[in-house]
């Protein structure tokens, strides 16, 4: 039981550090809003290569490393009640985050920033800036979407899986399902996928407060 301690009581830190990155993240993207073109993060990279790194979602990867141990917790919570289930929602949760890692572009836009800033001729930035819209492309491509919407199945299959049973709190599970089905269209669909993403981070912070709790209390259950 000590080994489900301790992953018990590193999916509630997981989860509450998650939570706290939530309206950084927010914060950040109103005061700095990110560029909308290849020349605008070079030009941001090179003015401060730390905002730049942050308007290229370095805190989503942050965030996308801290749910690994979320949905490891849940996993352990959930496995008895329908192990099946479970065991869907972790590898597809798995393969969304390799999805995600996949689509990040952030350290080759820096490098590209240097090679920019560095050139020596019109025509060499102009290789440089349709460089750096082909990471772009990629950046909001086939990958993002495919963890998006693998990430928004793994959170309605697990909040299915918490009504079957009391280890989580029925409350729990509608909130997760509402989260889930919210997040089922990526943000990258235009106006409608960012205002749904917006939308669900309500449900997802509520969801992930309660799940942080009953971690705390399934790791004093296992003393």
């Amino acid at each position: 039981m000590n080994e489900l301690k301790k992953l018990y009581k590193i999916a509630g830190i997981a989860t509450i550090m998650i939570v706290i990155l939530i309206p950084v993240q927010i914060f950040i993207y109103g005061m700095y809003p990110p560029p909308n073109s290849p020349k605008g993060f070079f030009e941001l990279f090179n003015e401060n290569w730390f905002l730049g790194l942050l308007s290229l979602d370095l805190l989503y990867i942050v965030n996308n490393t801290l749910i690994i141990f979320v949905y490891l917790g849940l996993y352990a919570a959930l496995k008895k009640t329908n192990l099946e289930y479970m065991t869907i929602a972790l590898v597809i949760r798995f393969i969304g985050i390799a999805s995600y890692y996949s689509s990040t572009v952030i350290f080759e836009m820096k490098a590209l920033s240097q090679q920019y800033m560095d050139a020596s001729s019109t025509e060499i930035k102009e290789q440089i800036i349709s460089s750096g819209n082909l990471l772009l492309l990629r950046y909001n491509g086939t990958a993002f979407d495919i963890y998006y919407i693998l990430n928004a199945l793994t959170l309605i299959i697990s909040s299915r899986v918490m009504l079957m049973d009391d280890t989580f709190s029925k409350k729990t599970a509608i909130w997760g399902l509402i989260a889930g089905g919210l997040m089922i269209i990526p943000s990258s669909a235009g106006m409608l996928g960012l205002v749904l993403s917006l939308v669900s981070l309500m449900p997802w912070v509520v969801f992930s407060i309660l799940i942080a709790k009953r971690f705390f209390k399934l790791d004093k259950m296992n003393e």
